[in-house]
């Protein structure tokens, strides 16, 4: 990870205390996070995940004759070993914070003691094959669409799922989830992969391209057919999830499959 960050979270009850490297905290080095459900792991993980991400790189020492490595063969081999088992590393470290987006559940659910409710990751996965089925439409980038599913709520993984019923404006909820990205990409190690984690999820949050507006109308999409199943199969009346994205969809291809659900729930009915 290099010298990038000092982090570690602690689960106490349902709440997630994560610390902030003075670097990325302006005025508190510690935030409180609401999580749906205290997550279980052992204080050695803790420590492990912490050290993982406050270690940094030996400085270089040396005298004054610096010898030669005995063959540039065998040096590139090992810079080339040392670089693989860093990359693995925190691949395993970021997909294992990631395990949380598959064991929070949906906290609108929850709280109207649905039965067996959806994760989060659940909910980002069929976002996915929405993108993924959806017909294509001109100057959208399907691929682009895909990946903004599967990553706008990532950062779930240390906040937690927070609904407006908690309470929190956008802008706090978005300044918690700023900080908490900012991390897992630090966890990831940077580069490629994590400069465009950040650049999907950003541009969903201010809704700066067409494909972000398709991805936020797949997100209500996907929340009201699930509010449709869950009244199938278990009595449920959820009218108010159809009622809270009423009038609210940005696109053509969001409005059509918004008025595809409402048609089979009033066949229900």
């Amino acid at each position: 990870m290099g010298s990038v960050s000092r982090a570690a979270w602690l689960c106490k009850s349902s709440t997630l205390i994560f610390l902030l490297p003075s670097s990325l905290s302006s005025s508190s080095q510690q935030l409180r996070f609401k999580s749906v459900t205290a997550h279980s792991s052992s204080p050695k993980d803790h420590h492990r995940m912490a050290t993982e991400a406050s270690s940094s790189p030996s400085p270089l020492t040396g005298g004054d004759i610096i010898n030669p490595p005995a063959s540039s063969s065998s040096s590139s081999s090992s810079s080339s070993s040392s670089s693989s088992s860093s990359s693995a590393s925190s691949a395993i470290d970021f997909l294992s914070l990631c395990h949380r987006l598959k064991t929070t559940k949906r906290a609108g659910w929850v709280r109207r003691d649905v039965k067996d409710p959806e994760s989060i990751a659940d909910h980002m996965y069929r976002m996915g094959l929405m993108a993924l089925i959806a017909s294509d439409i001109p100057g959208v980038d399907r691929d682009k669409c895909i990946k903004m599913a599967i990553v706008h709520d990532i950062a779930e993984a240390i906040v937690g799922d927070i609904t407006p019923s908690d309470g929190i404006s956008k802008t706090e909820k978005s300044q918690r989830e700023r900080v908490a990205l900012d991390h897992m990409c630090k966890l990831l190690g940077g580069g490629s992969r994590a400069k465009e984690i950040d650049e999907l999820w950003m541009e969903y949050e201010q809704n700066s391209s067409p494909e972000a507006k398709i991805v936020k109308d797949f997100d209500k999409v996907e929340m009201i057919l699930q509010a449709l199943e869950y009244e199938n199969e278990q009595g449920k009346d959820l009218n108010e999830f159809f009622q809270s994205t009423a009038g609210k969809f940005q696109t053509e291809l969001g409005r059509a499959w918004a008025s595809e659900i409402a048609s089979r729930r009033k066949k229900e009915d």
